[in-house]
């Protein structure tokens, strides 16, 4: 089996770079097409997170790959499994209240971490639909844990 190492300092800057720059693109797309097109990464369904940023204040919009649990949608803070956790985690701390769009959908959610019940139950969920998910977990071991996100209807 091949060993998965956490990621050196130039894939994490370029893996960022990339990640920031394509979701902008994404966003816009998802967005102008009511989530026709754009709504998929690898065959995993992805939505949009408007979330207030912490710092700026300011509306942030993020795609994710989530899963949906009844009314509720599940989201990890991943970020591609790199060593620090993504800016939209901040922001969903500071601020629980955010929407998700899922397709033509704008739901206002309010956002709380998984316990680690939680966790345990819906990991398997998750790389079910995104197998990368596990490698991303092991990138990360020892370095950070990934919280996973349960947003809930407001």
């Amino acid at each position: 089996m091949k060993e998965i190492k956490p990621y050196s300092e130039g894939q994490e800057k370029f893996g960022s770079w990339l990640i920031k720059n394509i979701g902008k693109w994404q966003v816009a797309v998802y967005r102008a097409t009511g989530g026709r097109l754009w709504n998929k990464f690898l065959g995993a369904p992805v939505a949009i997170l408007t979330s207030t940023g912490h710092k700026s204040g300011q509306t942030r919009r993020t795609p994710l790959l989530f899963l949906e649990q009844g009314e509720n949608v599940v989201v990890a803070a991943s970020k591609g499994g790199m060593s620090k956790p993504p800016v939209w985690m901040f922001n969903l701390k500071t601020n629980p209240n955010c929407e998700i769009q899922i397709g033509p959908r704008n739901r206002p959610m309010c956002a709380r971490v998984a316990s680690e019940a939680e966790e345990k139950d819906l990991w398997p969920k998750l790389t079910s639909i995104y197998a990368d998910f596990d490698e991303y977990r092991a990138r990360t071991d020892g370095v950070r844990h990934i919280p996973l996100f349960i947003l809930e209807p407001r």
